[in-house]
Protein backbone atom coordinates (compact mmCIF):
# COMPACT_ATOMS: atom_id res chain seq x y z
CA UNK A 1 0.00 0.00 0.00
CA UNK A 2 1.37 3.43 -0.98
CA UNK A 3 2.10 6.01 1.72
CA UNK A 4 -0.65 8.35 0.46
CA UNK A 5 -3.23 5.58 0.38
CA UNK A 6 -2.24 4.45 3.86
CA UNK A 7 -2.62 8.01 5.10
CA UNK A 8 -6.06 8.28 3.49
CA UNK A 9 -7.14 5.03 5.15
CA UNK A 10 -5.85 6.27 8.49
CA UNK A 11 -7.78 9.54 8.11
CA UNK A 12 -10.96 7.67 7.26
CA UNK A 13 -10.55 5.33 10.23
CA UNK A 14 -9.99 8.31 12.53
CA UNK A 15 -13.12 9.98 11.20
CA UNK A 16 -15.22 6.86 11.66
CA UNK A 17 -14.06 6.58 15.27
CA UNK A 18 -15.05 10.19 15.95
CA UNK A 19 -18.37 9.84 14.12
CA UNK A 20 -19.15 6.65 16.01
CA UNK A 21 -18.59 8.40 19.33
CA UNK A 22 -20.77 11.28 18.15
CA UNK A 23 -23.61 8.94 17.26
CA UNK A 24 -23.41 7.28 20.65
CA UNK A 25 -23.29 10.64 22.42
CA UNK A 26 -26.40 11.79 20.55
CA UNK A 27 -28.44 9.04 22.17
CA UNK A 28 -27.30 10.15 25.63
CA UNK A 29 -27.70 13.86 24.97
CA UNK A 30 -31.20 13.89 23.48
CA UNK A 31 -33.18 13.12 26.69
CA UNK A 32 -31.21 15.42 29.01
CA UNK A 33 -33.27 18.10 30.79
CA UNK A 34 -32.75 21.79 30.24
CA UNK A 35 -31.05 22.35 33.60
CA UNK A 36 -28.32 19.85 32.75
CA UNK A 37 -27.64 21.40 29.36
CA UNK A 38 -27.70 24.95 30.71
CA UNK A 39 -25.25 24.09 33.49
CA UNK A 40 -22.87 22.68 30.89
CA UNK A 41 -23.18 25.82 28.75
CA UNK A 42 -22.37 28.09 31.69
CA UNK A 43 -19.39 25.88 32.52
CA UNK A 44 -18.17 26.24 28.92
CA UNK A 45 -18.52 30.03 29.09
CA UNK A 46 -16.53 30.09 32.35
CA UNK A 47 -13.79 27.92 30.83
CA UNK A 48 -13.49 30.09 27.71
CA UNK A 49 -12.97 33.17 29.86
CA UNK A 50 -10.52 31.44 32.19
CA UNK A 51 -8.43 30.17 29.27
CA UNK A 52 -8.77 33.15 26.94
CA UNK A 53 -5.02 33.74 26.77
CA UNK A 54 -4.47 30.15 25.67
CA UNK A 55 -7.06 30.54 22.91
CA UNK A 56 -5.58 33.84 21.72
CA UNK A 57 -2.12 32.28 21.53
CA UNK A 58 -3.39 29.42 19.37
CA UNK A 59 -5.22 31.94 17.18
CA UNK A 60 -2.09 34.04 16.72
CA UNK A 61 -0.46 31.14 14.90
CA UNK A 62 -3.42 30.85 12.52
CA UNK A 63 -3.41 34.60 11.87
CA UNK A 64 0.34 34.67 11.22
CA UNK A 65 0.07 31.86 8.67
CA UNK A 66 -2.88 33.61 7.00
CA UNK A 67 -0.88 36.81 6.63
CA UNK A 68 2.07 34.90 5.20
CA UNK A 69 -0.31 33.36 2.66
CA UNK A 70 -1.46 36.82 1.55
CA UNK A 71 -4.97 36.53 2.99
CA UNK A 72 -6.99 39.76 2.78
CA UNK A 73 -7.38 41.86 5.91
CA UNK A 74 -11.14 41.33 5.78
CA UNK A 75 -10.69 37.57 5.97
CA UNK A 76 -8.08 37.98 8.71
CA UNK A 77 -10.62 40.05 10.65
CA UNK A 78 -13.02 37.09 10.49
CA UNK A 79 -10.25 34.74 11.62
CA UNK A 80 -8.87 36.84 14.47
CA UNK A 81 -9.69 36.34 18.15
CA UNK A 82 -8.91 38.66 21.04
CA UNK A 83 -9.73 38.53 24.72
CA UNK A 84 -12.58 40.96 24.01
CA UNK A 85 -13.96 38.74 21.24
CA UNK A 86 -13.71 35.69 23.47
CA UNK A 87 -15.64 37.58 26.14
CA UNK A 88 -18.33 38.25 23.54
CA UNK A 89 -18.33 34.58 22.49
CA UNK A 90 -18.73 33.48 26.12
CA UNK A 91 -21.57 35.97 26.56
CA UNK A 92 -23.21 34.41 23.50
CA UNK A 93 -23.01 30.98 25.12
CA UNK A 94 -24.76 32.34 28.20
CA UNK A 95 -27.43 33.90 25.98
CA UNK A 96 -28.08 30.47 24.46
CA UNK A 97 -28.36 28.99 27.96
CA UNK A 98 -30.99 31.61 28.82
CA UNK A 99 -33.15 30.76 25.80
CA UNK A 100 -36.13 28.39 26.10
CA UNK A 101 -35.33 24.75 25.38
CA UNK A 102 -37.21 23.70 22.22
CA UNK A 103 -36.86 19.97 22.89
CA UNK A 104 -40.16 18.46 23.98
CA UNK A 105 -42.17 21.53 22.97
CA UNK A 106 -45.61 20.63 21.57
CA UNK A 107 -46.00 21.98 18.04
CA UNK A 108 -49.62 20.90 17.83
CA UNK A 109 -51.90 18.43 19.50
CA UNK A 110 -55.50 17.35 19.76
CA UNK A 111 -57.79 14.45 20.63
CA UNK A 112 -58.93 12.54 17.58
CA UNK A 113 -62.59 11.53 17.12
CA UNK A 114 -61.68 7.97 18.13
CA UNK A 115 -60.26 9.18 21.44
CA UNK A 116 -56.55 8.90 20.61
CA UNK A 117 -54.45 11.74 22.02
CA UNK A 118 -52.11 13.08 19.34
CA UNK A 119 -49.12 15.39 19.95
CA UNK A 120 -46.38 16.54 17.62
CA UNK A 121 -43.30 17.44 19.67
CA UNK A 122 -39.87 18.85 18.89
CA UNK A 123 -36.92 16.44 19.04
CA UNK A 124 -33.20 16.87 18.27
CA UNK A 125 -31.94 16.25 14.74
CA UNK A 126 -29.19 14.00 16.14
CA UNK A 127 -25.64 14.50 14.84
CA UNK A 128 -25.28 17.84 13.06
CA UNK A 129 -22.23 18.37 10.87
CA UNK A 130 -21.17 21.98 10.36
CA UNK A 131 -18.68 22.84 7.61
CA UNK A 132 -17.46 26.43 7.76
CA UNK A 133 -14.67 28.75 6.79
CA UNK A 134 -12.17 30.78 8.83
CA UNK A 135 -14.38 32.07 11.63
CA UNK A 136 -13.47 30.34 14.90
CA UNK A 137 -16.34 32.04 16.74
CA UNK A 138 -18.61 29.72 14.74
CA UNK A 139 -16.97 26.78 16.51
CA UNK A 140 -18.40 27.88 19.85
CA UNK A 141 -21.68 29.31 18.52
CA UNK A 142 -22.47 26.08 16.67
CA UNK A 143 -21.46 23.86 19.57
CA UNK A 144 -23.61 25.86 22.03
CA UNK A 145 -26.68 25.87 19.81
CA UNK A 146 -26.35 22.16 19.07
CA UNK A 147 -25.89 21.28 22.74
CA UNK A 148 -28.89 23.36 23.85
CA UNK A 149 -31.11 21.76 21.19
CA UNK A 150 -29.95 18.27 22.18
CA UNK A 151 -27.74 17.70 19.13
CA UNK A 152 -24.15 16.55 18.82
CA UNK A 153 -21.96 19.00 16.88
CA UNK A 154 -19.50 17.57 14.34
CA UNK A 155 -17.36 20.59 13.48
CA UNK A 156 -15.21 20.95 10.39
CA UNK A 157 -13.76 24.44 10.24
CA UNK A 158 -11.29 25.85 7.77
CA UNK A 159 -7.73 24.58 7.88
CA UNK A 160 -6.74 28.24 8.28
CA UNK A 161 -8.33 28.20 11.76
CA UNK A 162 -7.23 24.69 12.75
CA UNK A 163 -5.16 25.66 15.78
CA UNK A 164 -7.89 27.98 17.07
CA UNK A 165 -10.61 25.37 16.57
CA UNK A 166 -8.51 22.64 18.15
CA UNK A 167 -7.99 24.79 21.26
CA UNK A 168 -11.66 25.75 21.49
CA UNK A 169 -13.02 22.22 21.03
CA UNK A 170 -10.42 20.82 23.43
CA UNK A 171 -11.48 23.27 26.14
CA UNK A 172 -15.16 22.56 25.58
CA UNK A 173 -14.65 18.77 25.68
CA UNK A 174 -12.56 19.00 28.86
CA UNK A 175 -15.28 21.11 30.44
CA UNK A 176 -18.03 18.65 29.53
CA UNK A 177 -16.16 15.83 31.26
CA UNK A 178 -17.01 17.55 34.54
CA UNK A 179 -20.72 17.83 33.68
CA UNK A 180 -23.56 15.39 33.02
CA UNK A 181 -23.37 16.06 29.28
CA UNK A 182 -21.34 13.54 27.22
CA UNK A 183 -17.92 14.97 26.36
CA UNK A 184 -18.32 13.56 22.85
CA UNK A 185 -21.29 15.89 22.28
CA UNK A 186 -18.81 18.33 20.69
CA UNK A 187 -16.45 16.88 18.10
CA UNK A 188 -13.82 18.28 15.76
CA UNK A 189 -13.50 16.36 12.50
CA UNK A 190 -9.92 15.05 12.39
CA UNK A 191 -7.58 16.17 9.63
CA UNK A 192 -7.19 19.28 7.49
CA UNK A 193 -7.29 17.74 4.01
CA UNK A 194 -10.18 17.96 1.56
CA UNK A 195 -10.69 14.24 2.08
CA UNK A 196 -11.61 14.85 5.72
CA UNK A 197 -14.42 17.12 4.52
CA UNK A 198 -15.60 14.43 2.10
CA UNK A 199 -15.72 11.87 4.92
CA UNK A 200 -18.18 14.14 6.73
CA UNK A 201 -20.23 14.81 3.60
CA UNK A 202 -20.59 11.08 2.92
CA UNK A 203 -21.25 9.89 6.46
CA UNK A 204 -24.91 9.09 5.84
CA UNK A 205 -26.16 6.98 8.72
CA UNK A 206 -23.67 8.49 11.16
CA UNK A 207 -24.40 12.18 10.53
CA UNK A 208 -28.05 13.26 10.32
CA UNK A 209 -27.74 16.66 8.65
CA UNK A 210 -25.04 18.98 7.28
CA UNK A 211 -25.01 22.77 7.50
CA UNK A 212 -22.38 24.55 5.37
CA UNK A 213 -21.41 28.13 6.26
CA UNK A 214 -19.20 30.09 3.92
CA UNK A 215 -18.80 31.30 0.36
CA UNK A 216 -20.59 30.11 -2.74
CA UNK A 217 -17.93 27.56 -3.74
CA UNK A 218 -18.01 25.87 -0.33
CA UNK A 219 -21.80 25.76 -0.19
CA UNK A 220 -22.16 24.50 -3.75
CA UNK A 221 -19.56 21.80 -3.15
CA UNK A 222 -21.35 20.54 -0.06
CA UNK A 223 -24.78 20.62 -1.70
CA UNK A 224 -23.59 18.81 -4.83
CA UNK A 225 -21.31 16.20 -3.24
CA UNK A 226 -23.02 15.25 0.02
CA UNK A 227 -24.98 12.10 0.61
CA UNK A 228 -26.00 13.49 4.00
CA UNK A 229 -29.06 15.81 3.88
CA UNK A 230 -28.00 19.49 3.69
CA UNK A 231 -29.57 22.65 5.06
CA UNK A 232 -28.21 25.24 2.66
CA UNK A 233 -27.03 28.53 4.12
CA UNK A 234 -26.56 30.90 1.25
CA UNK A 235 -24.15 33.62 0.33
CA UNK A 236 -25.16 37.19 1.01
CA UNK A 237 -25.51 39.23 -2.15
CA UNK A 238 -27.82 41.70 -0.38
CA UNK A 239 -29.35 44.76 -2.05
CA UNK A 240 -30.61 48.11 -0.81
CA UNK A 241 -33.29 49.67 -3.03
CA UNK A 242 -33.84 53.42 -2.69
CA UNK A 243 -37.39 54.11 -3.81
CA UNK A 244 -38.66 57.25 -5.55
CA UNK A 245 -40.39 58.19 -2.29
CA UNK A 246 -37.34 57.71 -0.07
CA UNK A 247 -36.09 60.20 2.51
CA UNK A 248 -32.62 60.94 1.11
CA UNK A 249 -30.91 61.45 4.47
CA UNK A 250 -32.37 58.21 5.81
CA UNK A 251 -31.47 56.34 2.63
CA UNK A 252 -27.82 57.45 2.78
CA UNK A 253 -27.55 56.41 6.42
CA UNK A 254 -29.10 52.99 5.81
CA UNK A 255 -26.95 52.33 2.74
CA UNK A 256 -23.70 53.30 4.47
CA UNK A 257 -24.54 51.21 7.54
CA UNK A 258 -25.57 48.22 5.42
CA UNK A 259 -22.28 48.34 3.49
CA UNK A 260 -19.66 49.52 5.96
CA UNK A 261 -20.73 48.59 9.51
CA UNK A 262 -18.94 45.26 8.96
CA UNK A 263 -18.21 44.57 5.26
CA UNK A 264 -16.90 41.04 5.72
CA UNK A 265 -20.19 39.43 6.79
CA UNK A 266 -22.99 37.90 4.75
CA UNK A 267 -25.66 40.46 5.67
CA UNK A 268 -23.69 43.48 4.46
CA UNK A 269 -25.04 45.16 1.33
CA UNK A 270 -23.28 44.33 -1.92
CA UNK A 271 -25.59 46.25 -4.29
CA UNK A 272 -27.64 49.41 -4.20
CA UNK A 273 -30.42 50.22 -6.64
CA UNK A 274 -31.93 53.69 -6.91
CA UNK A 275 -35.12 54.84 -8.61
CA UNK A 276 -34.46 57.25 -11.47
CA UNK A 277 -36.82 59.87 -10.03
CA UNK A 278 -34.64 60.33 -6.93
CA UNK A 279 -31.24 59.58 -8.46
CA UNK A 280 -30.19 63.23 -8.85
CA UNK A 281 -30.85 63.91 -5.17
CA UNK A 282 -29.55 60.61 -3.80
CA UNK A 283 -26.63 59.34 -5.87
CA UNK A 284 -24.17 62.26 -5.36
CA UNK A 285 -24.83 62.15 -1.60
CA UNK A 286 -24.42 58.38 -1.52
CA UNK A 287 -21.19 58.41 -3.52
CA UNK A 288 -19.74 61.08 -1.24
CA UNK A 289 -20.68 59.15 1.91
CA UNK A 290 -19.38 55.84 0.55
CA UNK A 291 -16.18 57.48 -0.67
CA UNK A 292 -15.58 58.84 2.83
CA UNK A 293 -15.72 55.27 4.14
CA UNK A 294 -13.28 54.00 1.49
CA UNK A 295 -15.89 52.16 -0.57
CA UNK A 296 -15.30 51.54 -4.28
CA UNK A 297 -18.53 51.78 -6.29
CA UNK A 298 -18.96 49.60 -9.39
CA UNK A 299 -21.73 51.32 -11.31
CA UNK A 300 -23.72 51.24 -14.51
CA UNK A 301 -23.47 54.13 -16.98
CA UNK A 302 -26.05 56.24 -15.15
CA UNK A 303 -24.30 55.83 -11.81
CA UNK A 304 -20.95 56.60 -13.44
CA UNK A 305 -22.31 59.90 -14.74
CA UNK A 306 -22.43 61.12 -11.12
CA UNK A 307 -18.80 60.38 -10.22
CA UNK A 308 -15.52 60.05 -12.09
CA UNK A 309 -14.18 57.55 -9.57
CA UNK A 310 -17.00 55.05 -10.14
CA UNK A 311 -15.70 51.82 -11.68
CA UNK A 312 -17.56 50.37 -14.65
CA UNK A 313 -19.72 47.49 -13.44
CA UNK A 314 -19.46 44.16 -15.22
CA UNK A 315 -21.98 41.33 -15.26
CA UNK A 316 -19.91 39.59 -12.57
CA UNK A 317 -20.31 42.61 -10.28
CA UNK A 318 -24.07 42.14 -10.10
CA UNK A 319 -23.57 38.60 -8.78
CA UNK A 320 -20.66 39.45 -6.47
CA UNK A 321 -20.53 38.86 -2.75
CA UNK A 322 -17.57 41.20 -2.26
CA UNK A 323 -17.14 40.91 1.53
CA UNK A 324 -15.01 44.03 1.14
CA UNK A 325 -15.37 47.79 0.73
CA UNK A 326 -16.88 47.40 -2.75
CA UNK A 327 -20.48 47.78 -3.86
CA UNK A 328 -22.31 47.49 -7.19
CA UNK A 329 -24.85 50.19 -8.13
CA UNK A 330 -27.55 50.71 -10.73
CA UNK A 331 -30.28 53.23 -11.53
CA UNK A 332 -33.67 51.59 -12.21
CA UNK A 333 -36.79 53.04 -13.78
CA UNK A 334 -39.36 51.32 -11.57
CA UNK A 335 -39.72 49.35 -8.35
CA UNK A 336 -40.47 46.32 -10.52
CA UNK A 337 -37.13 46.79 -12.30
CA UNK A 338 -35.40 46.73 -8.91
CA UNK A 339 -37.20 43.50 -8.04
CA UNK A 340 -36.25 41.98 -11.40
CA UNK A 341 -32.59 42.82 -10.75
CA UNK A 342 -32.77 41.25 -7.28
CA UNK A 343 -34.47 38.10 -8.57
CA UNK A 344 -31.90 37.80 -11.38
CA UNK A 345 -28.71 38.42 -9.44
CA UNK A 346 -29.51 38.17 -5.74
CA UNK A 347 -28.83 35.25 -3.43
CA UNK A 348 -32.15 35.24 -1.58
CA UNK A 349 -30.58 36.41 1.66
CA UNK A 350 -31.68 39.96 2.61
CA UNK A 351 -32.97 42.94 0.68
CA UNK A 352 -33.96 46.39 1.94
CA UNK A 353 -36.26 49.11 0.65
CA UNK A 354 -36.02 52.72 1.78
CA UNK A 355 -39.29 54.54 1.19
CA UNK A 356 -41.95 56.74 2.79
CA UNK A 357 -44.62 55.08 0.64
CA UNK A 358 -46.57 52.29 2.35
CA UNK A 359 -47.88 50.93 -1.00
CA UNK A 360 -44.31 50.76 -2.34
CA UNK A 361 -43.09 49.02 0.81
CA UNK A 362 -45.94 46.48 0.68
CA UNK A 363 -45.36 45.77 -3.01
CA UNK A 364 -41.60 45.31 -2.52
CA UNK A 365 -42.18 42.93 0.41
CA UNK A 366 -44.71 40.95 -1.64
CA UNK A 367 -42.51 40.67 -4.74
CA UNK A 368 -39.05 40.06 -3.27
CA UNK A 369 -38.38 36.36 -2.66
CA UNK A 370 -35.67 36.49 0.00
CA UNK A 371 -35.28 35.07 3.49
CA UNK A 372 -35.54 38.56 5.00
CA UNK A 373 -36.87 41.87 3.69
CA UNK A 374 -36.10 45.11 5.53
CA UNK A 375 -38.28 48.21 5.27
CA UNK A 376 -36.37 51.38 6.23
CA UNK A 377 -33.75 49.37 8.12
CA UNK A 378 -30.19 48.18 7.52
CA UNK A 379 -29.56 44.74 6.03
CA UNK A 380 -27.20 44.16 8.96
CA UNK A 381 -30.16 43.26 11.18
CA UNK A 382 -30.60 39.83 9.58
CA UNK A 383 -28.92 38.00 12.41
CA UNK A 384 -30.02 35.48 15.01
CA UNK A 385 -28.99 37.62 17.95
CA UNK A 386 -30.62 40.74 16.49
CA UNK A 387 -33.83 38.76 15.96
CA UNK A 388 -33.75 37.61 19.57
CA UNK A 389 -32.82 34.00 18.81
CA UNK A 390 -29.37 34.14 20.45
CA UNK A 391 -26.39 32.93 18.43
CA UNK A 392 -27.39 31.44 15.09
CA UNK A 393 -26.16 28.33 13.35
CA UNK A 394 -26.41 30.12 10.02
CA UNK A 395 -28.83 31.99 7.76
CA UNK A 396 -30.71 29.61 5.52
CA UNK A 397 -31.66 30.76 2.02
CA UNK A 398 -33.45 27.52 1.12
CA UNK A 399 -37.17 26.95 1.52
CA UNK A 400 -37.34 23.56 3.22
CA UNK A 401 -37.54 23.20 7.02
CA UNK A 402 -35.70 26.43 7.89
CA UNK A 403 -35.35 29.83 6.24
CA UNK A 404 -33.55 32.91 7.52
CA UNK A 405 -31.56 33.00 10.78
CA UNK A 406 -31.52 29.50 12.24
CA UNK A 407 -31.98 29.49 15.99
CA UNK A 408 -32.82 26.63 18.33
CA UNK A 409 -36.22 25.57 16.91
CA UNK A 410 -34.64 25.21 13.46
CA UNK A 411 -32.20 22.68 14.93
CA UNK A 412 -35.02 20.30 15.79
CA UNK A 413 -37.23 17.91 13.92
CA UNK A 414 -40.52 16.54 15.23
CA UNK A 415 -42.08 13.27 16.12
CA UNK A 416 -45.65 12.25 16.85
CA UNK A 417 -46.67 10.83 20.20
CA UNK A 418 -49.97 8.97 20.16
CA UNK A 419 -51.60 7.87 23.44
CA UNK A 420 -54.49 5.45 23.50
CA UNK A 421 -56.38 3.24 25.89
CA UNK A 422 -56.08 -0.08 24.12
CA UNK A 423 -57.19 1.34 20.80
CA UNK A 424 -57.25 -1.19 17.96
CA UNK A 425 -57.51 -0.42 14.25
CA UNK A 426 -60.58 -1.84 12.61
CA UNK A 427 -61.13 -2.91 9.06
Amino acid sequence: MSESKAQAEEERAAFLRVAGRAKEAAAGLAPLPRATKDAALHAIADALLARADEIVKANEGDVARAREAGTSEYMIDRLSLSVERIEAIAAGVRQVAALPDPVGETVRGNVLPNGLELRQIRVPLGVVGIIYEGRPNVTVDAAALCLKSGNVAMLRGSSSAFDSNTALVGIMQETLRNTDVPADAIQLVPGTSRESVKHLMRARGLVDVLIPRGGASLINSVVEESTVPVIETGVGNCAVYVDAAADVDLAVDILVNSKTQRPSVCNSAETFLVHTDIADAFVPRALEALRAKGVTVHGDDRIRSYGEDVVTATEDDWYAEYLSLDIAARVVDTLEDAVTHIRTYGSGHTEAIVTTSQPAAKRFVALVDSAAVMVNASTRFTDGEEFGFGAEIGISTQKLHARGPMGLPELTSTKYVVVGEGHLKGA
